[in-house]
């Protein structure tokens, strides 16, 4: 059995995706950001970014502890391997792959994060967030171009439906609040269509719906909470880890 440490955001579909379309057995722990569950000693033990998602493989045991994994990207890549779907192991289909999985953990997401950061959490905060809310907007809008540059003539972005798919997929979902007439990019309309017409990437996003915010109603303490960390943060956290 699979323990996935999730909260309903992008980051978290990858792997409720993977392990849907892999149809692999696993046990869902809910990650409260706006709480803080991800600054807890527990989780700070198989996260140290204090990030989820995070995997706990019962089935894959180190002197007698299972094996514990973070970073999306990283669980994917464990995942495919382990059940041989998804991302291929032989040259030159691997690295084509990694290439777009890469591309997707260093570029889409956390510039799409940016653009979720500033439409719907820093109107919480004081202060003109205009242009960073255009720069990383025109960013993603730059990277969508990317995308459909490469699936005019693949159906996706690594040839084969891959790891690459999941991981990039989620943060294409919310085009709408992004003010993104996907429309436009016709061969992303396309794959992100496609993809989402899978049973198991529909199930995989349903995960914790009932736990969706994007930003609403939140509090004051879970926007310091979520936003207000530093580096004495962590340092302070480590420490009482220790204690």
């Amino acid at each position: 059995m699979i323990d996935l440490y999730y909260a309903p955001t992008p980051n978290g579909w990858k792997i409720s995706i993977m392990l849907e379309e892999c149809n692999l057995p696993y046990n869902v722990i809910p990650v409260n950001l706006g709480k803080g569950d991800q600054f807890k000693p527990d989780f700070l033990k198989i996260s140290p970014n204090n990030r989820m998602p995070v995997i706990v493989d019962h089935e894959n045991l180190t002197d007698g502890d299972p094996l514990s994994i973070f970073e999306s990207g990283a669980i994917l890549m464990y995942l495919g391997e382990k059940t041989g779907k998804f991302f291929p192991q032989e040259s030159p289909s691997k690295e084509k792959v990694l290439e777009w999985l890469f591309w997707q953990v260093g570029g889409l997401g956390p510039m799409a994060g940016q653009v979720s950061h500033f439409v719907n959490y820093a109107p919480n905060f004081p202060g003109d967030h205009s242009y960073s809310e255009k720069r990383y907007k025109d960013e993603y809008d730059r990277l969508l171009g990317v995308m459909d540059n490469v699936l005019e003539d693949k159906e996706y972005l690594a040839g084969d439906y891959s790891i690459a798919d999941m991981a990039s997929f989620p943060w294409i979902t919310a085009y709408k609040r992004y003010e993104v007439d996907l429309d436009s990019f016709s061969n992303v309309r396309r794959w992100f269509d496609n993809i989402k017409s899978r049973p198991a990437v529909r199930k995989g996003i349903e995960v914790g719906k009932e736990n969706r915010s994007f930003g609403k109603g939140i509090t004051k303490e879970a926007l310091k909470t979520m936003f207000g960390q530093n580096s004495k943060n962590i340092s302070d956290m480590a420490k009482e880890k220790k204690e």
